[in-house]
């Protein structure tokens, strides 16, 4: 069984040989270029100028010699930005700084700085629809987003490995928050829910866009989509469900049945935290797959959640507690998380182990060859 029919029957909700491993196949699935230096040295692996994969999240580019030796099953085909955007830094005394193609500034300071943080957000003073319907968009359909799409997920797919296709941008909410800040963002639903509903529409229009041309040049060999919202914290939703079934599920449920109508794929969902409130609908809304399963956060008990949405949804992720015991634990402790983990969702398929969202910059290589080596020994169906 090579790895696209590995993870394949896994999406299928069947027992493959092994449980799927993935490492870099996402922007959530990742590892900080911190981490992966250590780790390459840890494993004697030659010295590399380590590549970046995402600037804010500061993830390297898994290197073909790392996946071969860890044995993942995941490859990540991203897109790239358009011919007009270009990212130039910009030095702000104690800070890198950059504006992205959407017109939002982020910046990371120059020592010890892990992320990028948004400390610009350009809608925030807008007080209505008309504010904004003259800001200029991003050019979703730009060709050149698109350059050679079409051969890099070709090759992956020859190689017999998973193609994951990224998307244009964060979530449909996610843009939503970044556009006009986070406080500005959650009362807008209340006091300016036309607005609201203006710019999620727009960013749905943007991703709609995006997706009919990407899909369009790679679909066929394409086998997962990602989208992602954030919409929950350490102890629950920072929105209701009600809030979401009104304003949100809409238009998740729109972009998605478009996605699945370009392409035979699979929709990833990202959301972090305790997220279980909303995954009935969620799931309804069309995603196929949950990550990060976080199992840190309230409510999230993974027996529970296997019981209750494994026959409806497929859960990427959740392998190690990234939060405490992956940065901070030791490997034993590593070890007993990640079989912990096994015991919950391993059972019947359905499963594709990652960590918790992305190795962080303080995870020690012991503990991630301590969480490799656990899945290793545990991670046979047969």
């Amino acid at each position: 069984m090579n790895s696209r029919e590995r993870v394949l029957t896994a999406l299928n909700h069947q027992e493959p040989d092994r449980i799927p491993f993935d490492l870099g196949g996402t922007g959530a699935t990742g590892i900080h270029m911190t981490a992966y230096s250590n780790l390459r040295r840890h494993l004697a692996l030659p010295d590399v100028n380590v590549r970046c994969e995402d600037i804010i999240q500061q993830l390297a580019v898994v290197d073909e010699d790392v996946a071969d030796r860890l044995q993942t099953d995941c490859r990540n085909v991203a897109p790239r930005s358009s011919a007009i955007y270009k990212m130039d830094f910009r030095d702000e005394g104690r800070y890198s700084a950059y504006t992205d193609e959407w017109g939002i500034d982020w910046r990371m300071p120059k020592e010890k700085g892990f992320y990028y943080d948004m400390h610009r957000h350009p809608l925030k003073t807008a007080e209505s629809v008309a504010d904004v319907q003259g800001y200029v968009w991003p050019d979703a359909r730009d060709p050149h987003r698109f350059a050679g799409l079409r051969e890099r997920a070709k090759a992956v797919h020859e190689q017999g490995k998973i193609v994951i296709l990224g998307g244009l941008s964060a979530g449909v909410t996610e843009m939503h928050s970044w556009l006009r800040g986070y406080d500005t963002y959650y009362t807008d639903f209340y006091f300016q829910p036309e607005l609201s509903e203006y710019l999620m529409d727009k960013v749905v229009e943007l991703k709609m866009a995006y997706w009919e041309r990407a899909l369009a040049e790679a679909g066929e060999f394409v086998d997962v989509v990602m989208e992602a919202d954030d919409m929950a914290g350490q102890l629950r939703p920072l929105i209701s469900p009600a809030t979401y079934r009104q304003f949100i599920k809409p238009r998740h449920t729109k972009l998605f049945s478009f996605i699945k109508k370009q392409a035979d794929v699979k929709v990833f969902f990202h959301s972090c935290g305790a997220l279980r409130p909303l995954i009935p609908d969620i799931i309804e809304s069309g995603a196929d797959i949950l990550n990060p399963v976080q199992k840190s956060a309230a409510g999230m008990d993974l027996v529970e959640l296997k019981r209750d949405f494994g026959k409806d949804a497929v859960f990427w992720g959740g392998g190690v507690d990234t939060q405490h015991v992956f940065g901070n634990g030791t490997p034993a402790q590593v070890r007993d998380d990640v079989k912990e983990s096994i015991d919950a969702l391993a059972n019947g398929g359905g499963w594709i182990f990652g960590t918790i969202h992305n190795t962080q910059a303080n995870v020690p290589p012991e503990n991630f060859m301590a969480m490799w080596e656990t899945l290793q020994e545990l991670g046979s169906y047969r």
